[in-house]
């Protein structure tokens, strides 16, 4: 197994697409920095009753959706790639036990993913917490940096279990376009179009989608729909279904 693992690292970290998903991140990052600096110089020059109507300057407020996607990205090429080049046959030949092979690339794209987003969830965090400094709410987004754990841990969550919704959506659909067309639809249009749905089905739809179970998870939205474990269970079950469905096709299908 240890071999195993070190084939699917070497193949992860070696992929080009790996560096321009770091690329990406890295400006989003310093994009949600810049948009949380120019807030609060708007905010230092307003009025004392405009103040009370600004939003928290959270570079993690952009930076997570841009996050999850791109570690959803990450992890669909994880195994796409393989297809798309045709060397999912000669792996496949090399590691015959296909559950192995599965368990292996879920493993090393958990562990990436999850080292990743808890450094982009705490980076985004602290760059927050440093250039609002020691200025209130609403434009400091937590009292102190202590404050800010439950969000920063289920900001990483969310997105690490996005890399494996994608992981599992590549295994499924085993293509590039087909498993990112569906990537989108899942984190973006469904979340989206849910908001159009008549009640109570809008919030059922958008209160279970990724992209709005990390302030549930984290117990940091009024008046939510799941509580924090029910927020911890619906998460779990978007990357049980996912992966799921990706086993089903890699066990009984030929590559």
């Amino acid at each position: 197994m240890t071999a195993l693992l070190s084939s699917e690292w070497l193949k992860l970290r070696t992929v080009r697409s790996t560096a321009v998903l770091l690329a990406v991140l890295a400006l989003a990052l310093l994009g949600g920095a810049a948009i949380a600096y120019l807030m609060t110089a708007d905010w230092d020059q307003a009025a004392p009753e405009v103040r009370l109507r600004f939003e928290a300057a959270d570079p993690a407020l952009p930076v997570v959706p841009i996050g999850q996607f791109c570690l959803g990205v990450l992890g669909a090429l994880a195994i796409t790639a393989e297809h798309g080049g045709g060397m999912i046959r000669p792996a496949l030949v090399a590691v015959p036990r296909r559950g192995a092979f599965l368990a292996a690339k879920t493993l090393v794209v958990a562990a990436t993913a999850t080292a990743l987003a808890l450094l982009l969830s705490l980076a985004a965090t602290g760059l927050g917490e440093w250039i609002t400094g020691d200025r209130p709410a609403p434009i400091a987004a937590f009292p102190e940096l202590s404050d800010a754990w439950p969000t920063v841990l289920a900001n990483a969550l969310v997105m690490a279990v996005s890399a494996l919704v994608g992981l599992g959506l590549g295994f499924a659909v085993r293509s590039s376009a087909g498993a990112l067309t569906t990537l989108s639809v899942l984190q973006f249009v469904i979340p989206t179009a849910s908001l159009l749905l008549p009640r109570p089905w809008n919030e059922y739809v958008y209160g279970t989608s990724l992209a709005a179970l990390a302030p549930q998870l984290a117990g940091a939205q009024p008046d939510p729909l799941l509580s924090p474990w029910g927020a911890g269970l619906a998460v779990a079950l978007h990357a049980v279904l996912a992966l799921g469905a990706g086993a089903v096709v890699l066990l009984r299908r030929d590559a």
